[in-house]
């Protein structure tokens, strides 16, 4: 693309005066000084593949940010969350699905990610002349985030394939695998996307180490390995209806997922259960806080941007172990007002507010994603079986024995409780092509109070699909935008 996003990128890589070391994800990428020169030694290599990661801590993808990335804004356009009146009224625009062109909603991450997919295609390129031992292992990390930011992209700014109409015959986007900063692609349909998608990531999963971290202090893998890429791609083949390659990817996994004594801890940065690939706060040296994502102040005197919607916090039964990790009751004591607040990606214990890993893939979502296709295959046994074994870590008295219809909606249920406030919602509503349907109550932990602005957004409206930035079709002509916008 001959636009600023690439412009932008090669700046980046050729001023950035990063430093580098050699165990997890506290590194930082390489600094450039000329391509020719950068990509010599194996060391080179590693340092650029962890550039690649950087980009994953940006503010606009997984960094937190007041415009909205992917850690928060799956939930801000769902139904998971209620604006609240006492915040400073980030990310308002995008909850009521009030967006057009020209405000650009998601443009940092368009821009971020594809920074990211130029990094990515860098590397690959430039690995034809590197020999090394390690060749294999990050051209294969390469290939994953290349797709994963691709996936990112796809899921807001195109259809799921399961949604309803010609999907895989709409736009998508431009899938580019030229380190060229200088092309204008077009976007492709979202089945040629999602077809590179599934390239990318089973050509990754085939070279890719089974874990690429040197476990310190009992932290498990921050960056990607086979477990991680097992997810991503079952998660893929999920939205794309393909229940039998969802099932064989999720079985795949490995990690076992985090047990009832855990859930509270994965949260706080006590235990890693579960956890797939993960970036850590500390060291420091990223500076890669989340920031206020959805509250700031204490637990006893806050000013939350978004509160638990009142409808979800009553689907927490009270022995369900998620209630207690997920969401918590804050104050506010200037007003005397008390709020469902979130607790995910809120703080550890004692550390300041948004100091908190970032939760990228965990092994939980392989046992729904299976029990979501087994389902689809009609193989209810096999089904209920996966769901009830994350049931049993999760309740004390869990539910069971659901079939049909009932069966289907237990384990949408389930999907909705685990991965709340988990980049997740917003996607799921809209590959089973049902909308968004918010219930009219209030900000306040009791229900009262101000609802969101806009409760509804039916499932055939064009606002399901962000448009494209308007500054990437100035820049790049051959940007098709959206239709509706």
């Amino acid at each position: 693309m001959k636009n600023i996003f690439y412009k932008i990128t090669v700046l980046a890589l050729i001023v950035g005066g990063f430093t580098s070391c050699d165990k997890e994800l506290d590194q930082v990428p390489f600094d450039e000084f000329g391509t020719e020169n950068a990509y010599v030694t194996a060391a080179d290599f590693q340092n650029a593949v962890r550039g690649i990661y950087n980009n994953l801590t940006n503010p606009s993808i997984y960094g937190g940010s007041d415009a909205g990335g992917m850690i928060d804004a799956p939930d801000i356009l769902s139904d998971n969350v209620t604006f609240a009146q006492r915040g400073r009224g980030t990310r308002r625009t995008l909850h009521n699905w009030q967006y057009g062109a020209s405000d650009e909603p998601m443009g940092g991450l368009y821009e971020r990610s594809y920074q990211l997919i130029y990094r990515a295609n860098l590397l690959i390129s430039k690995s034809i002349t590197f020999e090394g031992e390690t060749k294999a292992n990050v051209v294969a990390e390469a290939k994953a985030l290349r797709a994963l930011a691709h996936f990112n992209l796809v899921t807001f700014f195109g259809k799921i394939p399961t949604q309803a109409g010609d999907a895989n015959g709409s736009l998508g986007i431009a899938y580019i695998t030229d380190p060229d900063p200088l092309v204008d692609p077009a976007r492709e349909t979202v089945g040629a996307v999602y077809a590179k998608i599934v390239q990318d990531l089973e050509e990754a999963l085939a070279d890719i180490n089974e874990s690429n971290s040197i476990v310190t202090a009992n932290k498990a893998s921050s960056r990607m390995g086979k477990d991680a890429v097992r997810i991503l791609l079952s998660r893929v083949y999920l939205y794309m209806g393909e229940w039998q390659n969802a099932v064989n990817l999720a079985n795949a996994v490995t990690i076992p997922i985090a047990t009832r004594n855990q859930v509270v801890g994965v949260w706080e940065d006590a235990n890693q259960g579960g956890l797939a690939f993960y970036i850590p706060v500390n060291p420091p040296i990223l500076g890669n806080t989340i920031g206020v994502t959805w509250s700031q102040g204490s637990v006893n005197n806050l000013i939350p941007e978004y509160v638990v919607s009142f409808e979800l916090y009553n689907l927490f039964e009270d022995d369900d172990i998620r209630k207690e990790a997920y969401t918590f009751e804050g104050a506010n004591n200037t007003d005397n007002l008390e709020f469902n607040a979130i607790k995910k990606l809120f703080k550890r214990p004692n550390d300041a507010p948004g100091r908190v890993d970032i939760k990228i893939f965990r092994s939980e979502e392989a046992l729904l994603n299976k029990a979501e296709a087994y389902f689809n295959l009609g193989q209810e046994g096999q089904a209920l079986a996966a769901l009830d074994q994350l049931r049993t870590n999760r309740y004390t008295t869990p539910p069971s024995g659901e079939t049909g219809t009932a069966l289907r909606d237990a384990i949408r249920l389930e999907r909705r409780l685990e991965f709340a406030f988990e980049y997740q919602r917003f996607f799921d509503l809209k590959r089973w092509g049902v909308g968004v349907e918010r219930e009219s109550f209030g900000d306040l932990a009791d229900g009262t109070g101000t609802p969101s602005d806009q409760v509804a957004l039916p499932a055939g409206n064009d606002k399901l699909q962000l448009p494209i930035p308007q500054t990437a079709r100035d820049l790049n002509p051959n940007l098709v935008q959206n239709p509706g916008y």
